[in-house]
């Protein structure tokens, strides 16, 4: 499903070289294969805006071929911004407005960051609210990431999100629970998600709402569940979507809080990332940082580059495989023109049609 450039995005230039597959508009336009149009909605802060949307754009365009796939790119009012990325938006991204007229088959939610406890106190939740009633009924299905998932569970269910002991932060093996949902299909029964979050919506509250739970961990919770229709909304707790060295990157974000006072902890590892080379360098850097604030002492740059060659991705190729099963249901269901209301009931028979157990 190649990614047609369609806009002047940086983004497409960004991932054509580094050989995704990317189409010229003039090319596709050429072209007879059906489209599939899906909405991006990003309301990730200045520092992740860009990153988040490459991720994303590499995820759904590395998917199969069986359709040109034009990606819309929007943010929500509410959200703080500062004079560079609000630029970057107003040249790049498009207005809501104008995506409701033109009509989508499908929407992506990335995550947020948060200032409040109650998701409705947030300055963005009446917006992304409007779009959450919009999708309703105007959209195929909607796929949702972290803090996405949390919104939706809140705003089409009701589900209040648990604050966790502790931040759930590493990658995490998860377990397939219905391996014959055709989310699934050719998915390895055990495979791993990144997972950055102080909160969840448990097993226990998505299942009491009807929700239907794909994937799962013991040491993570749910990472992958649908709603009662079997697939209207997806919703993904973890992060498929990050590159090898984005936990990295929080990490070091945090040393630096700590190194600046912000932070009275020295952050902890992330769980199951670190590799052992990667281990013995965060390790002596915590020693260095703790000396040099001992004597007052300039404290020296976060060892990155070191770190970098000694971390993994283990999660990508499963996240890829599950997003373009994705996409092949909303084709095959926009092309039968069968879009079904988030207030429809709850069908133990699937309204969608979508049969469970079949190849076809």
């Amino acid at each position: 499903m190649p990614l047609v450039a369609h806009i002047p995005l940086p983004t497409f230039e960004y991932l054509h070289n580094r050989g995704e597959n990317v189409l010229e508009l003039g090319h596709a336009l050429q072209q007879d294969i059906r489209e599939l149009h899906v909405g991006f909605l990003n309301m990730m802060p200045d520092s992740a805006l860009v990153v988040t949307e490459r991720q994303f754009m590499r995820l759904v365009g590395s998917s199969n071929q069986i359709a040109q796939l034009f990606v819309y790119p929007f943010t929500i009012p509410g959200l703080p911004r500062g004079d560079e990325a609000q630029a970057y938006i107003d040249q790049y991204y498009l207005p809501f407005e104008q995506l409701q007229k033109d009509g989508l088959d499908a929407l992506i939610i990335s995550g947020a960051n948060v200032a409040n406890p109650i998701l409705e106190q947030e300055p963005f939740w009446k917006a992304l609210y409007q779009i959450i009633d919009w999708a309703a009924d105007n959209v195929t299905s909607v796929l949702c990431s972290c803090l996405a998932t949390h919104a939706l569970a809140k705003a089409i269910h009701g589900i209040d999100r648990k604050r966790l002991p502790e931040k759930k932060w590493g990658v995490y093996s998860h377990r397939i629970a219905q391996m014959d949902h055709p989310l699934l299909r050719d998915i390895n029964t055990r495979f791993d998600v990144p997972h950055s979050r102080y909160n969840e919506v448990s097993r226990t509250q998505m299942e009491a709402a009807g929700m239907k739970i794909l994937a799962g961990s013991a040491d993570s919770g749910v990472h992958l569940a649908v709603s009662p229709d079997q697939f209207r909304v997806v919703y993904f707790q973890g992060h498929p979507e990050y590159d090898r060295n984005s936990l990295l990157k929080e990490y070091k974000r945090e040393v630096g809080r700590f190194v600046a006072g912000d932070r009275a902890d020295y952050p902890p590892h992330l769980e199951n990332y670190f590799s052992p080379e990667a281990t013995a360098i965060v390790d002596a850097y915590e020693a260095i940082v703790r000396d040099c604030l001992k004597r007052n002492a300039p404290v020296p740059p976060f060892p990155e580059e070191q770190i970098d060659p000694h971390l993994d991705n283990t999660w990508l190729d499963t996240g890829k495989s599950i997003v373009n099963n994705w996409l092949g249901m909303v084709y095959r269901l926009t092309n039968n023109d069968r879009k079904i209301s988030f207030a429809d009931g709850v069908d133990p028979n699937n309204p969608l049609g979508i049969e469970i157990g079949s190849k076809d």
